[in-house]
């Protein structure tokens, strides 16, 4: 079934409800229905053709139509079509039905769109906050239009937190929000009876960085890379490919074929470093801190090279809609063979020595079961989700830069468990470096850069996503006026895989849950929204509870 067929094929069953559809060339279609249609369309979508869900998007257009346009994400990776299903609600009655009781993965995203846009899921299985505190100001929606983007609301006065109870005769062990391993905060209430975990609970969104508000409000086209890179501090650079794709998309601009193999190679360059870091990370979680020093050291001379290519360790900021920033030359072809030869070599006796590693098995082998059926239904994405038996993989399933050009392996096990999720990042690892010796051997010639000579057109809209070292990347972007996007939406894949988390602990021992919840790499920041700014100085500021107490709470403060 091709994009035009699916298109027909909801019109055909739901009649006058299906306002309008559209497509984008043969891989994305854009159906409008109504708000009375929109659980009878997604459970169509979900339960009969197939496809995967991916986010909700809330936005607010009462300037252009007195409306929110709320938008629901699902991908058909079989046919390799991204499916957005719009519905405008009004702006007088900001509600819509919930379709997480037919479609769980949309629970955390329909939460977030109530808190961020102000527009309710009704019926909705857990209404807790999910991204604003519990002190948050009520009717105060931060990415509605008439709020500003530095705003400093004072904090709402006797508001308990809501919080999920454990099982009758369960304890509660508390873990984070400071975790000993991972930098970032994060709070999980583990349900325990005796050493057996019964059940889970996770609060977080601590770190609250308004990366989508700036990218509509502040920043233009083509500043929002740079921020767009900072949307995780270790795969940065799938977010700034994956925003500018969407764009350029929209916007009808053809890339080079060079600067689309360049973006290849800084992509596979990054899961390298990527995977290399986590599965230190992983050793030290489960103290065997042997793998954690040679992994790092393998990583080192990585990222020496990636600030050769492109004058930064980790932030490259090559892109720029339409292209990349810096050329490969030719002379550092054979430096990059070398460093990622040694590495593969390295790690190629690493990957053989750890299956037979009877330590690793016991901690491995067995924990943290995330069933093929648990990891679809919830959303998880990347080596989460191949290590649990979904052979999804962006990179295949909906081509990109020059991926449909090289050979590219799907690394898939199906035992769900820890080990699993292991051994797809080992495997992936080395086949990210066939791909950039491939991509090296049929670099074309050519510009790297495309020339824009008009203004970007507003009212265009085009999805895109990238496959990161943990999983899909998605971006969204509706065009706007002032040369920047009207909205643009992000999907990181830890915010897909977070919601796995209190399955995968379940029947596991206490001393089982860190490496768990290290098993698919969350990235924490990579979830959040806000940021607090110096908006006298433009810098970022870290403040203590005294100095934030001292300079915000002050009466008459905005």
């Amino acid at each position: 079934m091709n994009v035009q067929q699916l298109g027909e094929t909801i019109k055909d069953r739901f009649g006058p409800d299906v306002i309008d559809f559209e497509t984008l060339g043969p891989d994305q279609l854009y159906v409008t229905i109504t708000p009375e249609s929109l659980v009878a369309v997604a459970e169509h979508l979900y339960q009969n053709e197939g496809c995967r869900y991916v986010i909700n998007s809330g936005t607010d257009r009462r300037q252009q139509r007195d409306a929110f346009l709320i938008t629901h994400f699902f991908t058909q990776d079989e046919e390799k079509i991204y499916i957005a299903v719009h519905t405008e609600v009004g702006a007088d009655d900001p509600q819509v039905d919930s379709i997480t009781p037919v479609v769980p993965a949309a629970n955390w995203s329909e939460r977030e769109t109530r808190d961020m846009v102000g527009v309710v899921p009704v019926g909705h299985p857990d209404p807790r906050r999910l991204v604003l505190s519990d002190d948050w100001p009520e009717d105060l929606y931060p990415l509605r239009y008439d709020v500003a983007h530095d705003v400093h609301p004072p904090p709402a006065e006797g508001v308990a937190p809501e919080r999920l109870e454990p099982p009758e005769g369960a304890s509660v062990v508390p873990i984070g929000p400071f975790f000993p391993v991972l930098e970032e905060p994060a709070y999980f209430r583990v349900f325990v009876e005796g050493e057996q975990v019964v059940g889970a609970d996770y609060r977080g969104f601590y770190n609250h960085r308004g990366i989508e508000k700036l990218g509509c409000s502040v920043l233009t086209y083509n500043q929002v890379p740079f921020i767009a890179e900072r949307i995780c501090g270790i795969c940065g650079y799938v977010h700034s490919c994956s925003y500018c794709q969407t764009v350029e998309r929209a916007a009808g601009i053809e890339v080079p074929d060079r600067a689309e193999y360049i973006r290849t190679i800084v992509l596979e360059l990054e899961r390298v470093q990527s995977h290399t870091l986590w599965l230190g990370i992983a050793g030290h979680i489960i103290g065997f801190d042997t793998v954690l020093m040679q992994t790092w050291r393998m990583r080192e001379p990585l990222m020496w090279l990636c600030e050769r290519i492109t004058g930064n360790r980790k932030a490259y900021g090559m892109n720029l809609l339409g292209g990349v920033r810096r050329d490969i030359k030719p002379e550092v072809y054979g430096d990059i063979r070398g460093v990622i030869d040694k590495i593969g070599d390295e790690w190629a006796e690493l990957a053989a020595a750890i299956p037979g590693d009877s330590t690793l098995m016991a901690r491995l082998q067995g924990t943290g079961i995330l069933t093929t059926e648990t990891a679809r239904k919830l959303g998880a994405a990347g080596p989460t989700a191949r290590g649990s038996g979904l052979a999804i993989d962006v990179r295949l399933d909906h081509p990109y830069a020059a991926y449909d050009r090289l050979e590219v392996t799907k690394c898939v096990h199906d035992s769900c468990d820890n080990l699993a999720r292991v051994l797809v990042r080992l495997e992936e690892t080395l086949d990210a470096i066939k791909i950039i010796h491939q991509a090296l051997d049929d670099m074309p010639d050519g510009p790297i850069m495309a020339e824009i000579d008009e203004e970007l057109p507003a009212g265009r809209q085009a999805m895109s996503a990238v496959e990161a070292p943990r999983g899909e990347v998605f971006h969204w972007v509706l065009t706007g006026t002032e040369n920047r996007p009207e909205r643009w939406r992000v999907r990181a894949p830890t915010y897909a895989n977070l919601q796995c988390v209190p399955p995968m602990l379940e029947d596991n021992a206490l001393a089982d849950v860190p490496i768990c919840i290290g098993s698919y790499d969350p990235c924490f920041s990579c979830t959040e929204r806000m940021e607090v700014v110096d908006v006298n100085s433009g810098q970022v500021r870290v403040y203590t509870e005294e100095e934030f107490r001292n300079e915000y709470d002050q009466p008459g403060d905005k």
